[in-house]
């Protein structure tokens, strides 16, 4: 059994929303569950039962009744969920109606602004009107390429309230990032500022959204939002589409209506990292997003009404939207734009006191760089408010664990979480009832029915496979864009185990319930025919002070695979042979001799996506002279430079 770092008290447990349900389920149902792997067992073998719970628990409101709670195929993905039922998922995120924070927006600067509940809705009537007037109705697409402020959060509930659909970007896109995501999908409305702020430098964006507006002939509405550009004007933007500055374009007031859709009715579009290619247009249901996330925000991160939720993302990425739907549960989210680390490295943890954080969420590379900054946060704030951890992106390395207990506090939830865009939520989850382990993730998702199988499509514990989910759930996607008969979908998540969803993950059960990440399975290396995740090198690698991140990819040579890993090292540091030797070290003794890289180098910069995944199969593409198809999705793609013609990698 590995190392315990935390253990929820009895008197926490009593108050959780999880345990809350836990007796409801035994009381409607005439049960006994007397722990959370019972109750997620009834969960995923009584779906119908579970779903309606959620339905019932948290107040969901159908404007027409659901004839049932779930019509299945013959196999995945062929379902339906609460067919005949209608429902509008702004008006759940609005529910609450007082003077209560709904939303708090910072930025780097310093800059704050706040809206009550009753505030938020008053500026949703009135964009709601607005977007009317310019013709968007059921099913037409509003896209925004906005910071992570109000007026974006404002943008979706309003689109959505009309039942049309909501697709967003983050200005750091790059132009053909932003064009190959919205050209897709043929918006009505672009709603995009006219400059951002990121790390103390300001950014005009005027041309760049000339750019786009070239490639964007569907569009009839441009609502331009000035932000770090307040001498914007209307008429710096060339299209042929009306185009309006956001303070023009409506004025709050008024109550919002609530137009009923279909439950499979779509609400978002997500993109696929379009790291290999074009992105994928993920369209995601109105009830099946609404369901999965009060699930998410009200059970498993036991988030109550007026507590505050935060999490470092941008308008990208899922984690946005995640974020957003905390108001279906009356908390108040609290919206950050810009550097994580600007002005100093501790920016984002006085928010913790000065705001009154209970969730905090973040990336492993934001801890790793506060723990190589030498940043303590106990030992200079009070984090009196914090109760609970999130962590997503990529796998939380152990060392990552024992600093977030040593340097915040120990009476935490530290939930390390993996999902994806594929489902805008996770299959592995953090949960409030569950111990954390050293280095492990807490535990599976209700109603998902999620498990490790070995390349014969066999269920294994304590075993490295595939993470799969053997039974369908609400939030999975209704489709991609342009893939009328699901072909691409399946191409996509069933093809591997028919009938089965594949969710591309390196992943292993532990016998106690808990889960490891060991990378995508894409990236997985294969010296000598056995499979390597390449979490498992990293995990090792980073423990060493003087490694600030690393990469691996399988290089094919002599008829095999070698591993070669790549390093970005502290200022200062130099790759020398005894630094060499000690990575190799630290990897022979915690892994295998096969983990052990036949070839280390030093880079400084390693190539992420916008969202801040690494992509080791762009590098992997560069080592062996292939194309990168879509630069564009990447953060940095000015880094691929140093991976490609290596003299090294050629003996």
């Amino acid at each position: 059994m590995s190392e315990l770092l935390w253990q929820p008290s009895a008197e926490r447990i009593s108050k959780t929303r999880m345990e809350a349900f836990r007796r409801l389920i035994n009381h409607r149902h005439d049960l006994d569950i007397d722990d959370y792997p019972a109750l997620h067992q009834w969960s995923i073998e009584q779906r119908e039962a579970f779903w309606q719970a959620i339905v019932d628990f948290f107040d969901v409101e159908f404007h027409a009744p659901p004839s049932a709670v779930l019509i299945e195929g013959s196999s995945m993905p062929a379902a339906q969920w609460f067919p005949d039922a209608t429902l509008n998922f702004a008006e759940h995120l609005l529910k609450r109606r007082d003077d209560g924070v709904a939303v708090v927006a910072i930025n780097e600067n310093g800059q704050r602004e706040q809206l009550t509940y009753n505030q938020l809705a008053a500026h949703v009537a009135g964009l709601q009107q607005s977007l009317r007037a310019a013709g968007v109705g059921l099913g037409d697409r509003v896209a925004a390429c906005m910071p992570n402020t109000w007026q974006t959060l404002v943008g979706m509930l309003a689109t959505t309230s009309l039942g049309a659909v909501w697709s967003s970007s983050s200005p750091d896109f790059g132009t053909q990032g932003v064009i190959d995501r919205f050209g897709q999908i043929e918006p009505k409305v672009l709603i995009t500022c006219a400059g951002y702020r990121y790390a103390g430098k300001q950014i005009d964006q005027t041309a760049k959204v000339n750019e786009i507006l070239e490639r964007l002939p569907s569009l009839q509405q441009l609502i331009i939002v000035p932000y770090a550009q307040p001498e914007a004007r209307a008429e710096d933007f060339r299209t042929s589409a009306r185009v309006a500055l956001w303070d023009e374009f409506y004025r709050p007031g008024g109550e919002p209506e609530f137009v009923a859709v279909p439950f499979a009715h779509p609400l978002y579009i997500l993109y696929s990292s379009g790291t290999t290619g074009v992105p994928k247009c993920i369209i995601h249901s109105t009830g099946g997003v609404l369901l999965q996330h009060l699930k998410e925000h009200g059970l498993h991160t036991d988030l109550h009404a007026g507590e505050v939720l935060f999490y470092y993302t941008t308008c990208g990425w899922m984690m946005w939207n995640w974020l957003a739907s905390a108001l279906a549960v009356g908390a108040t989210v609290l919206l950050y734009d810009g550097s994580p680390f600007h002005p100093a490295p501790e920016h984002l943890i006085d928010l913790i006191d000065q705001e009154g954080i209970s969730v905090f969420g973040t990336s492993p590379k934001y801890l790793v760089a506060l723990e190589k900054a030498g940043i303590e946060p106990r030992q200079s704030h009070s984090l009196a408010s914090l109760k609970t951890l999130l962590s997503t992106g990529s796998p939380l390395s152990p060392q990552s664990f024992d600093y977030v207990y040593r340097a915040f506090k120990q009476d935490l939830c530290l939930a390390s979480m993996s999902g994806g865009t594929d489902i805008i939520s996770c299959f592995i989850i953090g949960n409030a009832l569950l111990p954390v382990h050293r280095g492990e993730m807490q535990g599976k998702g209700l109603g998902m029915a999620v498990e490790v199988w070995n390349d014969q499509g066999q269920a294994v514990i304590g075993e490295k496979g595939e993470l799969v989910c053997t039974r369908h759930f609400p939030a999975m996607p209704i489709g991609l864009w342009h893939d009328p008969r699901h072909e691409k979908l399946r191409a996509s998540y069933f093809s591997q185990f028919p009938g089965v969803w594949a969710q591309g993950d390196y992943a292993e059960q532990l016998a106690h319930g808990s889960w490891l990440i060991h990378g995508r399975s894409d990236a997985v290396l294969n010296p000598g025919g056995v499979r390597i995740g390449t979490a498992e090198i990293y995990r090792q690698v980073e423990k060493l002070e003087q490694v600030l991140e690393s990469l691996a990819i399988g290089q094919q040579w002599d008829n095999d695979v070698r591993v070669v890993l790549f390093v970005r090292l502290q200022d200062g540091v130099r790759l020398d042979d005894a630094l060499q030797e000690q990575i190799r070290q630290v990897i022979r003794a915690n892994t295998t001799p096969r983990h052990v890289p036949a070839k280390i180098l030093a880079v400084s910069d390693i190539p992420r996506t916008i969202s801040g995944k690494i992509v080791e199969l762009a590098v992997r593409n560069v080592v062996h002279g292939l194309p990168v198809k879509n630069t564009d999705a990447l953060a940095n793609p000015e880094a691929l430079e140093q991976f490609r013609d290596r003299v090294e990698l050629r003996s």
